[in-house]
């Protein structure tokens, strides 16, 4: 993609409407649920779900850092008391811990207030059904608004999933036993499996209503997410979830962007939720910030950006997720795939 095109793209934010498969209409379409907004947050569509959610996310993998489980619940409940809807987290993060925090954090009338995502390891239907009655029952819910399959890096993932005994048959019946609301998939590797993952789910004949991907200052520079699946994704009216905005703290090393200006930028394009790490409460005003702040990059500051960040992206040495397996959990941890 040219210069001119991306930059066309990252100020485009309309997303285009498309019929969900055959396989995907399989089972009862969920209802949109209404959530209490904030004047100081941002609200979008989420694909073409129906569903409206902010665009700030609470990473997960964060909220189960802190030494005392009272911080933790204190971040979720402080996040959502300012108008964050969408909550991230995800079967393995700190070994359930985040899933059992925020379970905890729901409680008390806060579930109603937020759309619930999370994540399975598993590639079989047996493996995938267990993790997701652990999930179910450490976040205290009867229902979860989003599953992804998550760390979706190497080649062969998509064959996995979507084969006779793949998790996408127990995704699909966990759905319409109405334990599910939508099914997505993440990963951080390389953008090539990304756009494999959505061509083996049309040979399926099976539509996707999130992505999860990186969407960041660095990433037009070096196996771009932005570039090669958002124009996929968004054509085929799925919901595009940002994250490793910061690169886990990696890319403010680089010391070519703030921020607060790398929160804009990512949230200057063509996504539904930023999903940031949020480990503390100055963190998240910082986060807050961000969307109370938020202009849409105007294309010359667009192209400021990335031609300030350009020489230091491009081998990847401050996006380690691409470059690395410093993020893999599911590499180090094969028997969470089944």
């Amino acid at each position: 993609m040219e210069r001119r095109d991306f930059l066309k793209t990252a100020a485009a934010a309309s997303v285009a409407a498309t019929t969900p498969s055959a396989l995907a209409q399989t089972s009862t379409s969920a209802p949109t649920t209404t959530r209490p907004q904030s004047p100081d947050m941002i609200y979008r569509s989420l694909g073409t779900t129906g569903e409206t959610v902010s665009a700030i996310g609470l990473g997960g993998f964060h909220i189960g850092h802190q030494p005392d489980p009272k911080d933790s619940l204190k971040i979720i409940h402080t996040a959502i008391d300012h108008g964050i809807t969408f909550m991230d987290n995800c079967w393995d993060y700190n070994d359930g811990t985040s899933e059992l925090r925020m379970g905890e954090a729901l409680q008390n009338g806060y579930r109603d207030k937020v759309f619930l995502m999370t994540k399975m390891d598993g590639r079989t239907l047996t493996e995938y059904n267990k993790q997701l009655e652990q999930s179910l029952a450490r976040l205290r819910t009867d229902h979860i608004d989003l599953v992804q399959f998550h760390e979706v890096i190497r080649m062969e993932d998509p064959d996995r999933i979507f084969a006779d005994d793949g998790a996408i048959h127990a995704a699909i019946a966990a759905r319409k036993a109405g334990k599910l609301r939508y099914i997505g998939f993440t990963g951080h590797k390389d953008p090539a499996v990304h756009l494999r993952m959505l061509e083996v789910a049309k040979a399926h004949d099976f539509h996707f209503d999130t992505v999860q991907m990186p969407v960041n200052v660095m990433d037009a520079h070096f196996r771009s997410f932005t570039n090669q699946v958002i124009p996929v994704a968004t054509q085929q009216g799925i919901g595009v979830l940002a994250m490793k905005t910061f690169g886990d703290g990696f890319i403010l090393q680089s010391k070519t962007v703030e921020p607060l200006e790398a929160l804009h930028y990512t949230l200057s394009q063509p996504v539904s939720v930023v999903i940031t790490g949020i480990d503390s409460l100055p963190i998240l005003n910082q986060a807050l910030e961000a969307a109370r702040t938020f202009k849409p990059l105007t294309e010359s500051q667009t192209k400021s950006i990335l031609d300030r960040t350009q020489t230091a992206a491009l081998t990847g040495k401050f996006e380690l997720f691409k470059t690395t397996p410093h993020f893999d959990g599911t590499a180090a941890n094969p028997k969470w795939l089944g």
